[in-house]
């Protein structure tokens, strides 16, 4: 634009001095030369003026195209970043809300991890005290597997097993054993925790092959012990109705699984004194049994429930179908009842109704008049 300006003024410039020229040859100036440069000032600030109007207007027609020029370029610029903001914007959106929603799923997920690390972390801290600990926090542990268990397998504290419940044997001593868990048909079954471990981590911590060999003697020593201590309290002899076995639990299965290793006899030997030995795997196997045959003697109480009710349900209607055979008789003779009567009324040449309308006729003084169907029947 400046270069366009500079080109007008130049040749506006170039046309004002040729008019000067060409005036200064024909005009007819005073020949004074005060008088003519007067005369020439005066035709110059003529034609400046001229000039300004002239560039004035070339300046506001190019600036006006120049304007819409550029409208129409920032318009085909713009138009298209427009709609490409547009579009950013709804991906922007999309996208801040696919965030939110795996953010909100990240964060259930992680919440779960938690719980369940935590939970890891409780088990593991129940583990470790329970090595380190005595024989009471070992035997709490291994109850605690034991419910566990119990609960895993479908069957409800209170209701299909008792924990610790005090029972007097025939003596009137008082026995509690750990659980008793109850099956159909009044039938119960004992179970108790039996934990051996600290000779077991013994053995598997230490390297020398002299002391391993003394770690799993104690370790089996325990065990035999547990089994003994077990038979001396003659469960067996308590008034409940229960097998002649109990079931001898050991929560940690590596550890019965090295005794049994190292002395085969050691299963027999509980079994002789009515002590069958179970594991995590056998008495969650055993237990789901138990869960089973609850389930099926509910299925068969159920049963006869339906039965019980459904007898019930057909002397009920027998009795209603008597009830209703009964009131279609007494309609029936009803009926009969009131044909006989109406014939009384209007049937025959003397029926009641006719003597009734004579003595009207014969001037009886009435009130009321007989109903017209009647009349008209009885006639």
């Amino acid at each position: 634009m400046d270069y366009f300006l500079v080109f007008i003024g130049l040749v506006t410039l170039s046309a004002l001095g040729y008019t000067i020229f060409k005036l200064n040859n024909k005009a007819k100036l005073s020949e004074d030369p005060q008088t003519r440069i007067d005369e020439i000032n005066k035709m110059t600030e003529i034609m400046t003026l001229k000039f300004k109007n002239l560039a004035n207007e070339i300046i506001d027609e190019k600036t006006k195209k120049i304007s819409e020029l550029n409208k129409e370029s920032l318009s085909n610029i713009l138009n298209p970043l427009k709609e490409n903001i547009d579009k950013f914007e709804k991906k922007v959106d999309s996208s801040n809300k696919n965030a939110i929603e795996f953010n909100a799923i990240l964060k259930s997920e992680i919440d779960h991890l938690k719980s369940e690390t935590l939970k890891i972390r409780d088990d593991a801290n129940n583990l470790a005290n329970a090595l380190r600990g005595g024989s009471k926090t070992q035997g709490d542990w291994g109850e605690h597997q034991v419910e566990t268990i119990l609960n895993s397998a479908g069957l409800e504290k209170n209701i299909h097993y008792e924990k610790e419940k005090n029972i007097k044997n025939e003596n009137l001593d008082h026995q509690r054993p750990d659980y008793i868990v109850k099956l159909p048909g009044d039938k119960s079954i004992i179970i108790d925790s039996k934990v051996s471990l600290v000779a077991y981590v013994k053995y598997y911590n230490s390297e020398n092959k002299e002391e391993k060999k003394d770690y799993l003697k104690d370790h089996l020593k325990s065990i035999n012990h547990h089994i003994s201590s077990l038979s001396n309290k003659n469960y067996q002899d308590l008034e409940i109705n229960q097998p002649d076995y109990i079931l001898m639990f050991m929560a940690n299965e590596p550890a019965f699984k090295l005794g049994v290793l190292e002395d085969v006899s050691l299963y027999n030997k509980a079994l002789n004194k009515n002590i069958v030995m179970v594991t995590n795997s056998t008495l969650y196997a055993t237990l789901k049994t138990v869960a089973y045959m609850w389930k099926q003697d509910k299925a068969n109480k159920n049963a006869l429930e339906i039965a019980r009710q459904a007898g019930s349900l057909y002397d009920k209607f027998q009795s209603f179908t008597e009830d209703l055979i009964k009131v279609g008789n007494n309609i029936k003779t009803t009926k009969n009842t009131y044909d006989d009567a109406m014939n009384k009324l209007t049937e025959g040449k003397d029926n009641l109704v006719r003597k009734t309308e004579r003595l009207k006729d014969l001037g009886a003084k009435t009130s009321k008049e007989i109903n017209p169907k009647l009349i008209d029947r009885s006639e």
